[in-house]
């Protein structure tokens, strides 16, 4: 049983790596190879994998649990509070618009109506990850779209909770569910907030400041995972979705300087965990039922995509777009979403949905999110002006042709930021990036130009005017990805000025050969420091 389950793993690693890798080479999002070797690996095509194995099965629980801990590590409150009524009117308009006829259409079909109910509110997401990295990609992230379609994601994101809540209540048989049953959940329910507050506070002021002043990432690394464990099984305990308790156990980790961090270590298990994840998903995928009647496929993907469509459009024109702006960005919002996918598996778990239905709408779901960057990249790459004055000041990601002196700044950490803020005040025009878009909202609020992704893609680089800046800061805190940025960004621009930061003096002379004018090496820095302030103490006990 061991070997078989190792053998299984292996198949499904090795095939992701070969998949994402390809991906990755053609420009397309790794989900989407995962899912379709996960297809080619089931038992209706090459059935090198079961999809009934339940060890392979749990451990894309796992990976369920490490995106919701990342979406909770990144959703800020303060960021729901700014969005107002983009988030709220936008937001919950496209999910009902979605969530109303689908409910309709699956009743008429003979569903269940709490299983009707809650696959189509599913269906209704959109993936958060995606869309993000689309418009980061695209230089978008501040433009009137950009800021809506991430006020309807967000939306739906915080709306995951509520919904997995829901879960319990919705399985079993169909006779009206108890008011004491609605009691015990709302108790139990805000029993779980209120310690999840105190987790948080507890966390913040007495427990991660003493496990990181170790500077141990092992300690780090360990004490997420546990507090990640024993939060999701406290829930379990309670009755509540075990997903649940891992979104609980990222919010309790975030809104501090150390989250950035957390994230960074945490993200090689979260990579691999949703590998895994995705490549189960394609397990259910039922490649023969879409072979055998693909005309039934074909007018379900249809059918989905218009709903999506329509209802994303109105949403958008509810926030004050035009209205003929809003229907190629509309496209970019009309696939299904990885949190989907939860929904129905815990569904599935909780027998709110039978095997049957989870394996159809994982084929229908699946079939959107394949095509979602084809449909992405065609529907953001028009642009709209912005007719709201509320949303001002708004800069599109292009150097002023009024400045002389220019800036790129990557990685707007606590370190960036502070670069930033001091060459703004000296008179630069400055340009921020981050791969997370939500560190970004401050600065492109008070009028920085932005992008969001990964600065190690030429693309995004060219997306924030590298090519033509004098200056260039890399504040980013891992070395590796310091190094991957600077030689793309020398690449594209001979002549400006390469300052990088960099954690260990041995990689001063790497990053100077890739192109960096000036290294700064925080622990020559700090060892500098402290033998200077040693010889200050010592000579003045010796005085």
């Amino acid at each position: 049983m061991h070997d078989l389950l190792v053998e299984q793993l292996l198949v499904v690693l090795t095939t992701g790596l070969l998949a994402g890798y390809l991906c990755r080479q053609i420009g397309l999002p790794p989900l989407m190879g995962y899912l379709v070797v996960g297809a080619m690996l089931s038992e209706g095509v090459l059935g090198w994998v079961s999809a009934d194995a339940a060890e392979i099965g749990h451990l894309a629980e796992v990976g369920v649990f490490f995106l919701l801990f990342s979406i909770g590590l990144e959703l800020s409150l303060e960021e729901l509070r700014r969005l107002g009524r983009h988030l709220f009117v936008g937001g919950l308009l496209q999910m009902v618009l979605v969530a109303v006829p689908v409910t309709g259409a699956l009743l008429l079909r003979g569903w269940n109506p709490n299983a009707a109910m809650l696959v189509a509110a599913a269906l209704a997401f959109s993936s958060t990850v995606l869309v993000f990295r689309s418009l980061g990609e695209l230089g978008k992230t501040s433009s009137p779209v950009g800021r809506r379609a991430i006020s309807i994601l967000l939306f739906q994101d915080a709306a995951l909770v509520p919904l997995l809540l829901c879960i319990p209540l919705l399985s079993g048989t169909e006779e009206s569910v108890p008011v004491t049953e609605w009691l015990r959940l709302a108790g139990v329910s805000v029993g779980f907030v209120l310690a999840t507050v105190l987790l948080r506070y507890t966390l913040n002021r007495w427990l991660i400041p003493r496990i990181t002043q170790h500077r141990s990432p092992d300690l780090v690394v360990l004490m997420t995972l546990t507090i990640l464990g024993g939060v999701t099984l406290i829930a379990h305990r309670l009755h509540l979705p075990p997903a649940l308790g891992a979104f609980a156990a990222g919010l309790a980790f975030g809104g501090n300087r150390w989250s950035e961090q957390v994230d960074s270590l945490i993200l090689p298990f979260r990579e691999a965990f949703a590998a895994v994840f995705f490549v189960s998903l394609g397990l259910l995928i039922d490649v023969p039922g879409i072979l055998h009647d693909p005309q039934l496929t074909a007018i379900g993907f249809v059918t989905l995509t218009l709903i999506k469509t329509v209802a994303a459009a109105v949403a958008l024109r509810a926030t004050g777009l035009p209205f003929a702006a809003c229907w190629r960005p509309a496209v970019s919002l009309a696939h299904v979403g990885e949190f989907a996918f939860v929904l129905i598996l815990v569904g599935g778990s909780a027998g709110v949905i039978s095997t049957d239905e989870q394996r159809q709408l994982i084929t229908l779901a699946g079939t959107t999110l394949l095509l979602a960057p084809l449909l992405m990249r065609w529907g953001l790459a028009g642009d709209v002006t912005d007719p709201s004055a509320e949303d001002a000041p708004h800069h599109d990601v292009h150097l002023p042709a009024d400045s002389d002196r220019t800036c790129l700044v990557v990685g707007m950490g606590p370190v960036g930021r502070a670069v930033a803020a001091r060459l703004e005040t000296h008179g630069y025009a400055v340009t921020a990036v981050d791969a997370n878009p939500l560190n970004l909202q401050a600065f492109a609020q008070h009028g920085f130009p932005t992008v969001a992704g990964d600065a190690q893609q030429e693309g995004v680089l060219r997306s924030a005017g590298a090519d033509q800046v004098q200056i260039l800061v890399i504040c980013v805190p891992i070395d590796e990805v310091a190094l991957a940025i600077t030689r793309q960004a020398r690449a594209l621009n001979s002549e400006a000025r390469i300052v990088v930061r960099c954690r260990y003096a041995s990689n001063r002379d790497p990053l100077r050969r890739t192109g960096a004018d000036v290294v700064i090496s925080e622990e020559a820095r700090s060892t500098r420091d402290l033998i200077e302030a040693t010889e200050r103490v010592t000579a003045k006990d010796e005085g």
